[in-house]
């Protein structure tokens, strides 16, 4: 490829990126907007010029996968010698490659997973811990080593930063002790470990420090709002004082809190480097316009100076669906009939998504799909390379390519060795046999197509071992069942997103304002992963028959106006009848500032009210608050109980002519409101 094609395909603001070649750079990139295509334009482009080799070139990311996307990009630019890695994968090899020149003997071995060493340390202390809990009291240590806290610190810190511990913070920090004595008795690295011993060697020893930095002096980091401290620590240690880093990033997608990844670098890198050329990526050309204008409105209210908002590229498509169902059986039958009608339409299966906030929630949706007879691929379940069929398929394959004639072809020998471990013309009727079909197919349907771009056995084998290094699988023919933070880094033409009701999302336990808005954020990343068609439900009850208590999720106040697979809802009427001007109730002058609307005044006008009820309400609210393990300003703000005070409502309907009060909140708690406001009445009566 040419240097002047390298910049021909790119929009304004991708040009701008990619010509940005020297010094610290800083991408604010949206949703859909070809980020990955602006920073491996800009490193083509910086090795055409001769500005870096590209031997010097270090691109961080956070995936095998998207690290191995990277690579394959690079080369089709004609930047192939890029060192495009994981975190852990760069710092692992070096720590390896240097390990027997300055500590000697052989280096530790990597531990994919905490639970064995959790379990012996369990036994040495004479505890006995449930699996489950295991899982959890890994995540909190996991916590603790990327936000560089000690066995000893623990209990202080995760009581500052207010995360609720499995067990008692103090056998956390007991625990915890223990895997790490166990961990270095055995000479065993985890993965929070690899990254500390290679910024720990860089330091105590200038000779690597040297090496790896006159090895590496162009640096690219992908996704950086999802950076953690002992990343960021890792990462200054390879710089060393220089500044030739380009980080790209969404603030909007940050929802990894709960894991000690941080925004603050991304979102203070200027503070960090004076000098940074900062670019904004806003064109998005992933998703229609309203599926983009939904986004936008899903961030109008998130509590964050660093919205990015994204202007459409492609053309019109349908408007998003809101669905409200009686109960989750009919929810999951719903949207099966939705996925019937699209595939029937020809949109294919491996192309919609129904997304939902924990994994619990599949279960419904399995089966439903089964019962349908549409295929489905659970996500975050087994990893496609080790499912035991395809394993097995590789092993024969490989085989094969050993002893393969020139002149054999490649369809006919793969299917030949599928169908001989279950591969069959029609698929299963669903289950376990269904999957097994499946996986089969897709390394079928992978064989077909390297085949007609002139691919033999051997060139197809190497091509599964490529994918299998990076985790790249091939495209399963089945719905995707996965969690809205599975789905991150994914796009679909379809997306359902389900179960959108109060404590699901936001999720229960989300109680402080930045939860609350790493929840809100959640949700966008689930609607921009949708190219056309977006559906998002709820359901009122847990089962057919149940209470129908649940109400939808706050973060849908203001967004299912135009398109409702119901009538219109009355809370979606409500907010249309304050869509006129208000006027103030005293001097009639219009209202333009949103407090002074909710008001119903004038700043300025003078206020009548009842101290008393002012109180009586905010204490109220702070009850309330409590109960429900709610910020207070989520049940109701300061301005709408002052207004409540100055109206004194004696009816529902005069509490729905307050603005911030919908049909939601009134139904919640309308009574305990107005009880209020009577009691007040009467004590101002009786006086």
């Amino acid at each position: 490829m040419r240097p002047d094609d390298i910049l021909a395909a790119l929009d304004p603001e991708q040009r701008e990126v990619a010509e940005a070649v020297r010094g610290p750079v800083c991408v604010l990139a949206g949703a859909g907007t070809g980020k990955t295509r602006a920073i491996t334009h800009r490193i083509a482009h910086a090795v055409h010029n001769g500005v870096v080799d590209a031997q010097g070139v270090l691109a961080v990311t956070f995936t095998t996968r998207a690290a191995g996307e990277l690579r394959q990009r690079l080369r089709q630019l004609g930047a192939p010698g890029v060192q495009a890695r994981t975190f852990h994968a760069a710092a692992l090899r070096q720590l390896t490659y240097f390990w027997p020149r300055v500590i000697g003997g052989d280096p530790p071995r990597v531990i994919e997973s905490k639970l064995p060493l959790l379990i012996d340390a369990c036994r040495s202390l004479r505890k006995n811990q449930d699996r489950s809990e295991l899982r959890d009291i890994a995540s909190e240590i996991e916590w603790a080593k990327v936000t560089q806290i000690g066995p000893e610190d623990y209990a202080e810190a995760a009581k500052k930063a207010g995360r609720t511990s499995p067990v008692p913070a103090e056998e956390v920090s007991r625990l915890y002790e223990m895997y790490e004595t166990l961990r270095r008795d055995r000479h065993l690295v985890d993965f929070e470990t690899i990254l500390e011993l290679t910024a720990a060697v860089m330091t105590e020893h200038r000779e690597v420090a040297g090496e790896i930095r006159k090895q590496y002096r162009y640096f690219v980091v992908d996704e950086y709002q999802d950076v953690n401290p002992l990343q960021k620590l890792l990462l200054d240690t390879w710089l060393g004082g220089r500044d030739d880093l380009c980080v790209v990033g969404d603030p909007n997608q940050t929802i990894y809190s709960f894991t000690g990844a941080t925004p603050r670098y991304l979102t203070g890198f200027s503070v960090e480097y004076p000098n940074a050329t900062v670019i904004k990526l806003v064109r998005d050309y992933r998703s229609t316009p309203q599926v983009v204008s939904l986004a936008n409105r899903v961030l109008d209210r998130a509590r964050t100076p660093h919205k990015l908002a994204l202007i459409a590229q492609r053309p019109d498509g349908p408007e998003p669906v809101f669905a409200e169902y009686d109960d989750e059986t009919a929810e999951a039958e719903g949207v099966t009939r939705a996925v019937r009608k699209l595939v029937t339409g020809g949109v294919p299966t491996r192309e919609i998504a129904v997304l939902f906030r924990v994994n619990a929630q599949s279960e419904t949706y399995e089966q439903a799909f089964s019962k349908a007879g549409l295929p489905y691929v659970l996500r975050g379940a087994d990893r496609f390379f080790e499912r035991p069929e395809v394993r097995q398929a590789v092993v024969l394959l490989r085989g094969a390519a050993r002893s393969a004639e020139p002149g054999d072809t490649l369809t006919l020998t793969v299917h030949h060795i599928l169908s001989g471990i279950g591969l069959t013309p029609e698929p299963p009727a669903g289950g376990k046999a269904r999957e097994k079909w499946e996986s089969l197919k897709a390394l079928a349907d992978l064989a077909e197509d390297l085949a007609a771009a002139g691919a033999d056995l051997p060139a197809f084998v190497a091509e599964l071992e490529r994918r299998a290094s990076e985790q790249h699988a091939p495209p399963i023919e089945g719905v995707t069942l996965a969690s809205l933070h599975a789905a991150k880094g994914l796009e679909w033409d379809a997306v359902f997103l389900v179960g959108v009701t109060e404590g699901m999302l936001p999720i229960i336990y989300a109680e402080t304002p930045e939860q609350i808005e790493e929840e809100r954020r959640l949700l966008y990343v689930g609607v921009t992963r949708a190219r056309a068609h977006l559906g998002l439900s709820w359901a009122l009850a847990r089962s057919p028959g149940g209470r129908r208590s649940r109400k939808p999720s706050r973060f849908l106040d203001g967004l299912t106006g135009r398109a409702t697979q119901r009538s219109r809802t009355p809370a979606a009427a409500d907010r249309r009848a304050v869509a006129a001007p208000i006027s103030c109730r005293i001097c009639g002058k219009t209202l333009m500032a949103a407090a002074e609307q909710k008001l119903g005044r004038c700043a300025a006008c003078p206020a009548d009210y009842d101290e008393a009820l002012l109180e009586a309400l905010k204490a109220w609210r702070t009850g309330v608050g409590k109960k429900e393990k709610l910020p207070q300003w989520a049940v109701f703000t300061d301005v709408t109980l002052q207004a409540i005070a100055e109206r004194a409502p004696v009816s529902e309907q005069d509490l729905l002519t307050i603005t911030g009060i919908g049909r939601v909140k009134l139904e919640r708690y309308g009574e305990a409101v107005l009880e209020l406001c009577r009691a007040a009445a009467n004590h101002t009566e009786g006086a």
